[in-house]
Parts: structure tokens; C-alpha cells; sequence
């Protein structure tokens, strides 16, 4: 502890690292974020193990660097992890990356971690570009206290069952979510959690495209039911104050009744809050009588 990462020659230019894991992190998005002491790293490593060669092997020729590649990912980490191990007590210096942001959060290489650190191999973290907390900074909903929740399961059971976990969250909840199941995610957060819970929704963090949109989770699950996003995904609940009222479900049954029958709202509605059907639709016909 406290020896210099990364060696000096006698003109102060970057030489090779000293042996050991370097965990590397990545730009999510923008290339201008990668940092020198990064690149330092990356260029002067014996081999770098990465998620997909391709997406790697395009970020790093962006950079001029050329190195070995190993992938190392999922579906591969528990094969893969003895070679790196082995790799890695001949004193070679192997770097860590993830397709984007800080590698061995919510990916197998923390295994590959826990290994070296229990066989008393060094690991050193280059800290750098995490989407997790870009998107917490970004999203005006509390920092003070927060939990990060990975990706949620891919099936709506599983994932209510894991939602209903942080239900009682003192802080802000993180997760991560592909864009094929955003919509879906929300609306069983929305269930779970309540539907007039403050949320956001994070995309394209540092792209050109970026958009962080900040709503109840009811308002963003319809949202994107109606616009199917793209890019990566970060999803923020903020702690619940309040449970809903029925002037709520009156305001989201009006909004339905613009375009929907009245059995179609109500089931939508229904669906949505958690609420009975008979209860909806009881709202829903008081509603009708002073249209």
C-alpha cells in the first residue's frame, strides 16, 4: 500500500505497471472522459480483459493502444478466471474492463476480485466513468442516501418479488434496465412501490443523445409504454412521502377516458395502480356522472 501504481522512467514518461489487477474504468459513452492515469494503464498492460473484443478493441484503437485482448464476460468468467489467475501470478499486469463504466459493478468481475484477494494478488481500481452515479447526480432526487440494485430480474414475477425488497428504501434506489423491458419495469415499480412514487429515468448518459426525464413512476411507465427508448438505461426511485389519493386515480382515470372506454381505463388504471377494479370502477363511474 501506498507504492506508485504506475512506474516513472527518469524523463517522468509511463512505464510499464506494477504486476498486478488493474480495474479500469471506462468511458459510459463520451470517449473524452477516459482519464490519463486510464490510458497510462491500458497501454502499458500485458493484457486486457474485456467484455466484447469488438466494442473494447474499437475504444482502445480510438486511443492508439493495441494489446492483447481476452474476453472475459458472463458466460465465460468462471472458465476464463483460472487463466487470468494464472496469467496473473507469472507477475504479469492484466488491466479489467467493461464494455462501459466501472467494471465488477453489476458484472462477474467482482469474482475475479474476490480471487485475486484471496490469493493475495494486487488489485488496484483506476476509478473513472460509473453510470450509476452520473445518473444519480443528474436525476434532482436525493443523494444523501442511496442503494444501487443492479439490473432487475427479466421476468415480471421475479422482478416484483425483488422490487418489494426496497420498498421501504430510506434513500434513493438505482437500477439498471435494458430498453426492451423499461416500460414493463416501470410499471411493476409503479405497482410495487406505488404509483405517484418521484422517479427518473436516465438514458444516453454523456451521449449526444442524453435525456434524463424526471416524473411519478405511473407518468414515466406510460411514457415509455408509448415511446420505446434506446440506449443504456438507469432507473431512480426517490423515497415515497405519500399514499396515493383518490384524486389521484381520478386524474389518471380522466387522462384515460380522453382516448379509452370506460372498461378499458379502468383495467388500464387498475393494472398500473394494484388497486381493485371494483374500487376503479366505482371512481371511474362517479367521474362519468359530472362529465
Amino acid at each position: 500500500m501506498g507504492r506508485l501504481i504506475v512506474e516513472r522512467s527518469v524523463n517522468g514518461s509511463a512505464c510499464k505497471p506494477l504486476p498486478g489487477l488493474y480495474v479500469v474504468a471506462t468511458p459510459i459513452g463520451n470517449l473524452g472522459d477516459i482519464t490519463l492515469r486510464a490510458l497510462a494503464v491500458l497501454a502499458n498492460a500485458d493484457v486486457i480483459a474485456c467484455e466484447d473484443t469488438r466494442n473494447s478493441g474499437a475504444m482502445l484503437q480510438a486511443f492508439g493502444i493495441r494489446k492483447p485482448l481476452l474476453s472475459y464476460h458472463d458466460h465465460n468468467a468462471d472458465k476464463r478466471r483460472p487463466e487470468i489467475l494464472e496469467k496473473l501470478g507469472r507477475g504479469q499486469c492484466v488491466a479489467l474492463i467493461s464494455d462501459a463504466g466501472m467494471p465488477a459493478i453489476a458484472d462477474p468481475g467482482f469474482k475475479l476480485v474476490r480471487d485475486c484477494r484471496d490469493a493475495e494478488i494486487p488489485v488496484i481500481v483506476i476509478p473513472g466513468p460509473n453510470a450509476a452515479i452520473t445518473a444519480l447526480a443528474s436525476s434532482g432526487l436525493a443523494t444523501d442516501c442511496f442503494c444501487f440494485g443492479g439490473f432487475l430480474p427479466a421476468k415480471s414475477v421475479a422482478r416484483k418479488k425483488a422490487i418489494l425488497a426496497y420498498k421501504q428504501s430510506a434513500g434513493t434506489v438505482v437500477f439498471y434496465e435494458s430498453p426492451q423491458r423499461l416500460s414493463e419495469s416501470l410499471s411493476d415499480l409503479a405497482e410495487a412501490l406505488g404509483p405517484e412514487r418521484p422517479a427518473a429515468v436516465a438514458r444516453e448518459l454523456t451521449k449526444f443523445y442524453e435525456e434524463v426525464r424526471r416524473d411519478k413512476l405511473l407518468a414515466l411507465a406510460l411514457y415509455y409504454a408509448a415511446h420505446e427508448p434506446k440506449g443504456e438505461i438507469v432507473i431512480l426511485i426517490g423515497k415515497g412521502e405519500t399514499e396515493e389519493s383518490p384524486m389521484d386515480i381520478k386524474s389518471l382515470l380522466s387522462e384515460r377516458l380522453k382516448s379509452l372506454t370506460l372498461r378499458d381505463a379502468v383495467a388500464e388504471v387498475a393494472e398500473m395502480t394494484g388497486l381493485p377494479k371494483k374500487e376503479v370502477y366505482a371512481t371511474a363511474l362517479d367521474l362519468t356522472k359530472n362529465l
